[in-house]
């Protein structure tokens, strides 16, 4: 928005004894264009989890699903039947693209029905 577009925008805002005021502060205000942007790299530290999915068969699971969750994040999901955690892992795969080896698709789904799911 232009300068003499605010003046007018402000003139049913603001009294009109006022406007000479804030007609100053608009007209010496920098722009955006004169005031440079500068960028901070930002460290964050995400919580460290030792603990892995226990039991047999848990290899795929710890294997392939730790590099994005915790187990204790998973093993607190509610329960669910076969077809949904295979399409749980499904759209970590096809849609985040978590990079699971295929060969341990099956194992994963296993594990998580074993431990999670409905009968």
């Amino acid at each position: 928005m232009s300068k003499m577009k605010s003046l007018r925008a402000l003139a049913f805002i603001v009294p009109a004894f006022a406007l000479p005021a804030f007609a100053d502060l608009l007209i010496s205000a920098p722009t955006v264009a004169d005031t440079p942007i500068t960028f901070k790299s930002v460290s964050v530290t995400l919580p460290e989890s030792d603990r892995m999915f226990p039991g047999p068969g848990a290899d795929p699971i710890n294997n392939n699903c730790l590099a994005c969750h915790s187990a204790g994040m998973v093993l607190n999901q509610p329960a669910m039947t076969h077809d949904a955690w295979q399409a749980e892992v499904n759209k970590m795969i096809n849609s985040y693209k978590a990079p699971v080896a295929a060969e341990d698709v099956a194992g994963i789904v296993d594990y998580l029905v074993k431990t999670k799911g409905l009968n």
